[in-house]
């Protein structure tokens, strides 16, 4: 009996260890950026994604941080940038919406690739909040892409109505909403309650905006 409880003893920290769900070294190295920890880890054969009890995986982590150099590495040793945790946020959707350029770009060569249909909890792709935050730079990446630009997400929102109604109608909207129209984006459709994007433009006092949506056919 003495000798069964004792091994029961050395085994029940390695099974809580081993819960799923239990945060990992890795994602703990991911959400500090430790680089250095992070390739000690997978060089000595950790797996590369699994999940904490929140259901993010490292690279999930290491963008929450802003920590490019850690998703990268996470990327490149074939982290999975569409794993999507509790509140749906994937690395790919969230580093659209949080404008990291950088990691965004990595995305793109990861293995498996971004899947560009893939949603957020709004039901938007990682075009659209990035266009609402006014991430100039990420939305030049992303409309690189095979992404959908004129997407509509669950409150009957494209990307270009986005940059409207939720942007401040400054030089960053403006200027994403002619790389937008650039790229094909419609600018006669409408929201969910008709209200088209030249109409919303007017009524914000959006004039540059209103302006560029007209030259670009805008009724």
């Amino acid at each position: 009996m003495k000798r069964r409880n004792a091994t029961l003893a050395l085994l029940m920290p390695m099974a809580v260890h081993s819960q799923p769900g239990a945060p990992t070294a890795l994602i703990t190295a991911a959400e500090r950026g430790d680089t250095d920890s992070l390739r000690r880890l997978l060089d000595a054969g950790a797996a590369v994604n699994p999940r904490d009890a929140r259901g993010r995986n490292a690279v999930l982590a290491a963008t929450q941080g802003g920590h490019e150099a850690a998703a990268r590495l996470l990327i490149e040793r074939g982290a999975d940038v569409n794993a999507q945790d509790e509140m749906q946020d994937s690395a790919f959707l969230l580093a659209g919406a949080r404008g990291h350029s950088g990691i965004v770009r990595a995305a793109l060569g990861a293995t498996p690739p971004p899947d560009f249909k893939r949603v957020n909890r709004y039901g938007g792709t990682a075009l659209i909040p990035a266009c609402h935050y006014g991430h100039v730079e990420t939305v030049r990446v992303l409309l690189t892409t095979a992404i959908d630009v004129n997407h509509v997400n669950r409150l009957g929102w494209t990307a270009l109505l986005e940059a409207i109604l939720l942007g401040d109608g400054g030089p960053a909207h403006t200027e994403i909403v002619r790389l937008l129209l650039a790229h094909k984006a419609d600018p006669n459709l409408a929201d969910a309650q008709g209200v088209t994007p030249l109409a919303h433009a007017e009524q914000r006092g959006q004039r540059a905006i209103a302006q560029a949506l007209r030259a670009a056919g805008a009724r």
